[in-house]
């Protein structure tokens, strides 16, 4: 049975770990922390925490570091999150500020939540699945190429050049416009995706009949967008801190750099963690094994998007300051809900 004077030892471990990378003693934790016992005594406690298995001796003789186990307890009854500097809440007004779009701001985010935290930065896109359609545009480029542009009121924007198999004239490109404008302008993007696999019968007016080619090959080219504003996205940035903390991670981070590359497996990992009353999610070493992490945490912030929520955290070694990494996230988190917020309400 772990006492309250043992959870605080506990703390002070994980703390001292991690500040200094070396296994905590008990001699040094009574010169470093005022607990008013005698070394004795703290190795008592420690004893008690082994037992637990929320501490281990990674060599004989040698002091103690956490498990991951005892990372956990560390989090979830433990951890205090300490507010921003002047400094750190600076720097995220200054990379956050004015974007020029979505991709922009996403690209900051995590520019500016691993030069917090010194980890890798991963951030979920908004999900736009049940964002609609407000405007799409037609820009002729040439008499057979046509700019297709498509918004989402959650801030999608997408951009695709068609090839049609007919020349069109300013006319025609009106005419398409129109059509597209009343089959899915302010509609959600899934109605939107099913009207526009509609398009495959020609109308029978004979201007349409005329344009079909053309049409279906907008059509075409607009599922496909539509098809990517449903699919999830991560933007990640920081992977090289990987490299320079290797010696932080108990085996290969090759796992991770494979997952990195790979997205699929921390979309997954993103979308399960848990939050807690806060909007704040940790998952911790061994409890990402079932996606091959095993040797990492992720720390991760809930924000506030018009299509719902997405995630913004950080990975790296379970050897983190847990405390000031999710303050980063929350922080970084925070701010990106009000400038969304702020962008629907503009538009």
């Amino acid at each position: 049975m772990v006492t309250e004077r043992g959870l605080e030892v506990l703390r002070a471990i994980v703390q001292d770990y991690v500040e200094t990378h070396e296994p905590v003693g008990s001699k040094s934790i009574v010169e470093r922390h005022a607990f008013g016992v005698s070394a004795a005594t703290i190795r008592n406690d420690m004893a008690l925490l082994e037992d637990e298995d929320l501490i281990v001796a990674p060599h004989t003789s040698s002091g103690r570091v956490p498990t991951d186990k005892g990372y956990r307890v560390f989090v979830n009854h433990l951890a205090q999150l300490r507010p921003l500097s002047a400094g750190q809440r600076s720097a995220i007004e200054s990379f956050l500020g004015a974007p020029g779009d979505l991709d922009d701001m996403m690209a900051r985010t995590v520019r500016v939540l691993t030069r917090l935290t010194g980890q890798v930065a991963l951030a979920q896109y908004p999900s736009f699945a049940r964002a609609s359609i407000t405007h799409v545009e037609l820009v002729a480029l040439a008499p057979n190429r046509l700019l297709v542009v498509l918004v989402t009121d959650a801030g999608g924007v997408s951009q695709r050049i068609a090839q049609v198999p007919i020349d069109l004239d300013e006319n025609d490109v009106g005419l398409l416009r129109a059509h597209l404008l009343a089959l899915i302008a302010g509609r959600a993007v899934s109605e939107a995706t099913e009207r526009v696999r509609s398009l495959g019968e020609p109308e029978p007016a004979e201007h349409a009949r005329r344009l079909h080619p053309a049409l279906s090959a907008l059509a075409a080219v607009i599922s496909e967008e539509l098809a990517e504003f449903r699919q999830e996205r991560l933007v990640m940035a920081g992977a090289a801190t990987l490299a320079r903390r290797e010696q932080d991670f108990r085996g290969s981070i090759h796992p991770l750099l494979e997952a990195i590359e790979e997205q699929v497996t921390l979309l997954r990992l993103m979308s399960e963690m848990v939050t807690d009353e806060h909007g704040l999610a940790t998952s911790i070493g061994t409890e990402n094994a079932p996606f091959g992490l095993g040797e990492a945490s992720i720390v991760a912030s809930n924000y506030d998007a018009p299509g719902g929520t997405a995630r913004v955290g950080v990975m790296g070694p379970t050897r983190m300051d847990y405390s000031s990494n999710l303050a980063a996230a929350r922080a970084v988190a925070r701010y990106l809900s009000r400038l969304l917020e702020d962008d629907e309400a503009a538009r």
